[in-house]
């Protein structure tokens, strides 16, 4: 299935306004997008991809997870010149897991993700006609989020994941690469 160009920047847009919205800020403004440091675009996705390849660690599902790369976007209110996010949105399909079992892994991750720096914001069954369930979680030191999500009723069933980054500031004399 191919994703329009409009429709990933409005799913994008979205995340970012839920996913960085909660506890992860600097400022006292808890729907502000923290600052994540000053890095080169290419230097922030390699670290989204870090951030990623640890979540995989911690789910310790078997199966191919999908080959996207992270994708670079603005920072809403902030000059987009100087100012970008970095987002990572990825799946995992299981090659054995069923889909009661994917239901567990979200129950263990909500008790694991804490034990390694991540704070819980969010933990239910989503709106959707199929009630998947979604968990939604801040990591202040890495200023990053991630929002998981259970699609137990797809075939095949999968975890969907949105990893998101804080704002980042490009280094004074360099250009945003934006992919």
């Amino acid at each position: 299935m191919k994703t329009k160009p409009g429709a990933l920047a409005l799913l994008v847009s979205l995340t970012l306004s839920t996913l960085t919205g909660c506890s992860m800020s600097d400022s006292k403004d808890s729907h502000a997008i923290p600052f994540a440091g000053i890095s080169a675009s290419s230097d922030a996705a390699d670290s989204m991809v870090r951030v990623s390849s640890a979540l995989y660690d911690l789910i310790g599902v078997k199966g191919k997870a999908s080959e996207t790369q992270p994708g670079v976007t603005e920072c809403s209110g902030k000059d987009r010149d100087k100012y970008f996010t970095i987002f990572h949105p990825w799946n995992i399909t299981p090659t054995k897991t069923t889909a009661a079992e994917l239901d567990a892994v979200m129950e263990r991750l909500k008790k694991e993700l804490p034990e390694h720096g991540w704070e819980i914001v969010e933990y239910g069954r989503d709106t959707s006609k199929n009630k998947n369930l979604s968990l939604t979680a801040d990591n202040d030191e890495q200023k990053v989020s991630v929002k998981l999500a259970s699609y137990t009723k797809d075939t095949p069933p999968s975890l969907g994941l949105m990893v998101v980054s804080g704002c980042y500031q490009i280094p004074e004399g360099k250009k945003i690469e934006r992919f």
